[in-house]
């Protein structure tokens, strides 16, 4: 048996979606180690504790995340990690969203094995796969690409200021939960204001909302 070379994750709550990727990573990287996790939080503590991930296959809707913020909060805390994004969501908006979050590749869970095999191994060997078919145009522009990338461009502690401000939750609310002073709370939120192009918490919560960029905690 070949030496472990590299690990991939597959972070998603179906199990037999999970057995069906599984197949697909057999063949597109047999030398691959492969963990499976149900939730978000589980697959930030496998890339927190594994030194060779090479990617990570992450279903956007899971126990603990709705919409892209999962996604969000892995790149924001491993930038350099390549996610890609495997989803029942339906295209082309759900991917164009996907790429302006980071993801380096996205495809849909209804597409056929070989397919899947062929997007694992592509994103694998350093390239896009499927190639990008949404996004802007000068005639067509797209406001919530750009929301989505300046979501993207916050720090891990800027996200986690933004999620409790999306749960409704004060300030002193915010800095007991972080561990920080009020005082640094407050200057994340003029970092997050600034970078998201808004001016109030009510803009900015308007802004997440409308890319189902939502903590799951806060669905009825």
């Amino acid at each position: 048996m070949p030496p472990v070379t590299r690990t991939i994750l597959i972070a998603d709550d179906h199990p037999l979606f999970r057995d069906a990727l599984k197949i697909a990573l057999k063949r597109a990287a047999p030398d691959a180690r492969v963990v499976e996790v149900s939730s978000v939080a589980e697959a930030m503590r496998e890339a927190k504790a594994c030194s060779d991930l090479a990617l990570v296959l992450l279903d956007l809707w899971m126990p603990d995340s709705a919409g892209f913020y999962g996604l969000a909060e892995m790149r924001t805390s491993f930038p350099d990690l390549p996610i890609m994004v495997v989803s029942a969501a339906g295209q082309p908006e759900a991917e164009s969203r996907a790429l302006d979050y980071g993801a380096v590749a996205f495809i849909a869970k209804s597409a056929k094995l070989p397919e899947i095999e062929a997007a694992i191994a592509a994103v694998l060997a350093g390239t896009r796969h499927p190639e990008r078919t949404g996004g802007a145009t000068e005639s067509s522009p797209d406001p919530l690409g750009d929301i989505a990338r300046r979501i993207a461009s916050l720090t891990p502690a800027q996200l986690k200021v933004l999620k409790g401000v999306l749960q409704g939750r004060l300030n002193k609310q915010i800095a007991h939960d972080m561990e920080i002073s009020e005082a640094t709370v407050k200057a994340h939120m003029t970092a997050v204001f600034r970078k998201l192009g808004v001016a109030s918490r009510t803009q900015a919560v308007l802004a997440s909302r409308a890319l189902e960029l939502t903590d799951p905690t806060t669905r009825i």
